[in-house]
């Protein structure tokens, strides 16, 4: 699997439970750094973050990219555009959690998150 990590970099030990948890190792990690001005619009700027991003078109749509989202969350939002758009659908989202009881400011893997099956679970609701 890709992972498209618009977030801190990831420990081994991180990556040893993504693998666990998706069943997948990792072939590729796609760091990109995500800093925004907040002071000009985030629209063109997400537009050129992904300008940048070294991912051929089969790679968007090969159907097992994982994300990483950005903390704050008009960002993320866009992301979720962004790669919505280019792979045809929402990417499973990698959900980090603080480390219980830590001195200092540590994150350990806490789930992926199947965002397309949420989305096909409340479609069936809809009236």
């Amino acid at each position: 699997m890709i992972i498209l990590n618009f977030s801190h970099p990831l420990s081994a030990e991180q990556q040893v439970q993504i693998e666990a948890a998706a069943g997948e190792a990792i072939e590729r990690i796609v760091r990109v750094e995500t800093h925004f001005d907040d002071q000009a619009p985030f629209g063109p700027q997400v537009v050129a973050l992904f300008a940048a991003i070294d991912l051929a078109p089969e790679d968007w749509q090969r159907g097992d990219l994982l994300v990483i989202l950005p903390s704050l969350s008009a960002i993320a939002a866009l992301v979720l555009a962004e790669v919505h758009g280019r792979a045809g659908g929402f990417p499973p989202v990698v959900r980090l959690r603080p480390v219980a009881g830590s001195a200092f400011d540590r994150y350990e893997f806490a789930e992926i998150l199947n965002l397309q099956e949420v989305r096909r679970g409340v479609r069936k609701e809809r009236y």
